[in-house]
Formats: C-alpha cells, structure tokens, sequence
C-alpha cells in the first residue's frame, strides 16, 4: 500500500506541472534538432528491465516492476522538463493525450469487451483445431483489430491446450498471427494503419497489401503446423486420445458484446472521416471527433462489463492484471521514448542521423520501420518512416497532397512501411500492445513463457527474421 501511495504521489507531482503547459504550446525550439544521442538511454533502461528483470528476478520484477517503469519515466521527464521547460512540458503533453491515453481506451476498451465473450463448449488442441482457431483469428485482426480478435480467442485456445505439456509455443505463434500479422488489411486492424487514414491514406488502399500478408501468415501458419505436430507427438496417449461422446457443443455466451466490437468499429472510422475542430488542451490541439470517439469507447467498455454477467467473465478467468501491466509498462515506454522519436523525426539534421541516412529504397524503409517497431511503439514509428520518405521524395509539399503522390508513384515505399510496422511488431513481447497481454493472459493461466529474449532467441529471430528476408525479396 505504501509503494502504491509513493507511486500516485509521484504521478500527482508530474501532473502538478500540467497548467505549464498552455505557454509551452508557442514553444518553437525543435528538440529533435538539440537534444543529444544519450538522451535515449532511459528509454534503452527500460527495454533492458522489461527484457532481464522477469529473466534474472522474477518475484521483484511481479513485485516491483510499477516502481521501475514510474522510476526510468521520471528519470527521463524530470531532467528533460528542468533543461528544455516549455518545449519538453509541450511534448510530454503531446505524447499522453495525443497518443498514450487514446491507445490505452482502445486496447482496455477491446480487453473489456472481448472478455465478456465466452466460446462454450468442448476444443481439444489438436494441431488442426489450433490452426483453425489461428486462421479465424488471423481473418477477424483486420476487421476487429489486433486488440480485439486477440482477446476475443486467446482463453478459447488456452482452455483447448490445457491438458498439453507442450503449449507456450501456440502463444507465440497467435501473437505472430493473431496480435500482428493478420491486422494489415485495414486500418481498423493496426494501429499504425489507423494513424495512415487519419494522415490522409485512403481507407481502401490498404486492402492492397494482401499479398505480402497472405504469403507472411501462410509461411507462418506451415511453420506453426510442423512445430504443433511434432509437439502433438510428444503428448502423453491420453491427451491425443480421440473425444468421447459426451463433448460438450460449442456455443457463445455474452454474443451482445459482438454489436459493442460494432461499436469500436463505428467509433474509429467516425473519428478518421468527421472532422469539426479542435479544442486546446494543456498546450495540445486535440480534434474533438477523437475526444468523442474515445468518450464512446469508454460508454461501450462501460455498457460491456454491466450488461455482462459475471460468470461469463468468471468462465474467462478474466481478470484486470494483463490490462494493468500494459498500462504501466507502456506509460513508461512512452514516455522514455519521446527524445528517440524526436531525434528520428529530425531527419538528417539530428543525433540520430545515421539510422535516416541509411533508409534510402523500400527494402531498407521495411526493415527500418520494422526494426525500430520491434522495440518502439509501431504506431509514432509508422509515422516517422512515413514522413521521411515524404521529405524525401516530395520535400515541401502538403501533408495530403505529397502522400497522394506517394501512392500513385511510389507506392512501394508506403507498402514497405505499412507492413515493415504491422509484421514486425511480433518480433518481441512490447512491438505491439497484445503481445504483452497475451503473455499475461497464459501465465495467468499457468502456460510457462518464454523470457524476452527466449521468445526472440526460440521463435522471433529464427522464424520470422527469414521469412521477412523472402518477404523483402518477394514484393520489395
């Protein structure tokens, strides 16, 4: 209770700056021109806790791990507003209510509304009933977004393998296919695809990238069918056992929480093609289509878990810890990341000119967008590749107008930066927020994950790392 006291404190002292901030707002010093390399490294801190900590002490990272993420946030905020004020105050400012509380209604909204949806009914994790539940989920990201289809099938297919030994790699695998992979056909599916339409990418164009998705999530989904087979092999007799007569029928429970994903669905889009104006907030400008769409997504999130009943969510076992580690953690990465943003929006012109100067064809853009989405948020990362590649190919021109030229003459670079930020994302447990709640969601439930590095060493870096390299070679 006491570290919980120190721990809202500290959050109040941060928030007692926030009336500083309307002045902060004329500031016209760019700070990805001034600030220096190592500004990064509270942001490289807290990657480093993220990924040794739950390796090298468990029990204090379950314990402690609020305190770490609030401690490398504050060392960062406090000597970055002390040094640059009202510019620093301004970006932090920007960085929450534009980005930080808008992605966290979304994600708790679609984790509220998918746990309240319960798939009845007797699955056994046969590898073809895995790769089924792969598939559906796969189909569903890009129409109810990664968020949503993930939450929506994750305890389904925990519940069909709890009788297996061999389980944590279908996690894995769901969060290639389901929390990523599967969401780049709309921009309802990823984030960063959503903050293309609202930039002024056309909400069909993105249809067009089926074909690297479909050659990315087959390579996969052969990949995950070998592996499961071979697992399955390995069960003891009574796990592959055929079912007996007495399976249970599938059925849904909670089938209204499908109308409130409707819901989401509607919100987004309404906030990406209504456009009355902005409002200032603390210095920011906010457009109040998105204040309403997220004041819906809080109505819906709220209409969900009353009209719900609790045994729908008991059968769930859904509990708030996933959507609170999300919360803190990345409240934490959004923070220390602002200067590495910063400096990577600078261009040429900043400290991290090196990594700008060597994105020049589509290839180079698909990794760079994907690499840095791997351990950045993917959404401000889409952003940043996006506009150097405008700055690029078409210096001066209006934001609309020069992305309008991209996609009749270069369409290439866009596709490359699309799908280099939506795939990679499943590169490591913090590319994309599901991840990191489908990893709470099975150790919850007992599965034994592999460490952040184990997922990157055993499943990352020696199955997608190559198919990305053919993906490179096939369409960029």
């Amino acid at each position: 209770m006491r570290r919980r006291r120190w721990a809202f404190a500290a959050c109040g002292a941060v928030a007692w700056l926030l009336p500083e901030l309307a002045a902060a707002s004329e500031a016209t010093v760019d700070l990805g021109l001034v600030l220096p390399a190592w500004s990064a490294l509270p942001f490289v801190g807290i990657l480093l806790s993220i990924a040794l900590f739950p390796l090298l002490a468990p029990h204090f990272w379950h314990r402690h791990y609020p305190q770490i993420a609030l401690g490398w946030g504050l060392l960062l905020a406090i000597p970055f507003a002390l040094a640059y004020q009202g510019p620093a105050l301004h970006s932090m400012a920007h960085m929450a209510i534009v980005d930080y509380v808008p992605f966290i209604i979304l994600i708790g909204t679609l984790f509220t509304i998918g746990g309240g949806i319960f798939v009845r009914g007797s699955l056994r994790g046969s590898p073809l009933v895995n790769a089924t539940l792969m598939v559906i989920g796969t189909a569903m990201a890009s129409i109810v977004g990664t968020t949503g289809a993930a939450m929506l099938l994750i305890r389904p297919l925990l519940r069909a393998n709890r009788q297996r030994r061999h389980r944590a790699h279908t996690v894995i695998f769901f969060i290639f296919l389901v929390a990523n992979i599967g969401g780049a056909l709309t921009p309802l599916g990823d984030p960063p695809l959503f903050l293309g339409f609202l930039h002024g990418v056309p909400f069909s164009w993105t249809l067009g990238l089926w074909g690297p998705m479909l050659f990315v999530a087959a390579c996969v989904l052969a990949i995950f069918l070998g592996v499961d087979i071979a697992a399955w092999r390995r069960e003891a007799p009574e796990v592959r056992a055929p079912a007996g007569p007495a399976r249970e029928p599938l059925r849904l429970e909670g089938w209204h929480n499908f109308l409130l994903l409707g819901g989401v669905l509607a919100a987004v889009v309404m906030s990406g093609v209504w456009h009355p104006g902005e409002v200032n907030l603390l210095g920011v400008h906010q457009g109040v289509q998105n204040l309403v769409r997220d004041a819906v997504l809080l109505a819906l999130g709220a209409i969900s878990w009353l009209s719900t009943p609790k045994a729908v969510r008991d059968e769930n076992e859904y509990s708030w810890g996933p959507i609170k580690e999300v919360a803190i953690l990345f409240a934490g990465i959004f923070a220390t990341m602002i200067p590495t943003l910063l400096m990577l929006a600078a261009g040429e012109h900043g400290a991290l000119a090196v990594v700008v100067r060597a994105v020049k064809s589509p290839a180079s853009f698909f990794w760079a967008s994907g690499s840095l989405s791997s351990f950045l948020d993917n959404a401000p990362t889409y952003l940043t590749f996006l506009q150097t590649a405008l700055g690029r190919l078409y210096p001066g021109l209006p934001e609309r107008e020069a992305i309008a030229r991209l996609i009749a003459e270069h369409p290439l670079f866009l596709q490359a930066v699309s799908t280099g930020a939506v795939f990679m994302g499943a590169n490591t447990y913090i590319g994309n927020a599901p991840n990191f709640m489908i990893k709470s969601i099975a150790e919850e439930a007992g599965v034994r994950m592999p460490s952040f590095f184990g997922y990157m060493v055993r499943y990352s870096l020696p199955i997608l790392i190559p198919i990305f390299a053919a993906t490179t070679l096939t369409f960029f």
